[in-house]
């Protein structure tokens, strides 16, 4: 179910805020486990199993809310049986990387996002 979609509010799927109007929201606790690690780990400041964890996400789907470049950094979550990082990913924006202001999760590679409950 969360390798390429997302279950919301009753809903299957999480549709971009330019389809919507908003982006849909998704506690923590409805993630898949390897989300909820990931989550723990850039709120511990590591250390990220990837080497790409951490790096600046340029946003350019503009499916999150529009911040300056380095905003936004993007962490992988990991996906059972996957030969490579697989399409599933925490996106978190704020000055400081273990304490970001808005987390989003996407299970299908930046096609859609939905933000992660505080």
């Amino acid at each position: 179910m969360f390798a390429g979609t997302l279950a919301i509010a009753g809903q299957v799927g999480a549709r971009s805020p330019v389809e919507s109007g908003a982006t849909p929201i998704v506690a923590l606790a409805a993630l898949p486990p390897e989300a909820r690690q990931t989550e723990a780990l850039i709120r511990a400041g590591g250390p990220f199993p990837y080497e790409k964890d951490g790096s600046v996400f340029g946003n350019r789907e503009r499916l999150l809310p529009a911040q300056g470049r380095g905003y936004y950094r993007e962490y992988t979550v990991k996906t059972p049986a996957a030969k490579d990082r697989g399409a599933r990913r925490i996106v978190c924006g704020g000055s400081q990387p273990a304490r970001p202001k808005a987390c989003y999760y996407t299970g299908d590679h930046y096609a859609s996002f939905a933000r992660i409950a505080p």
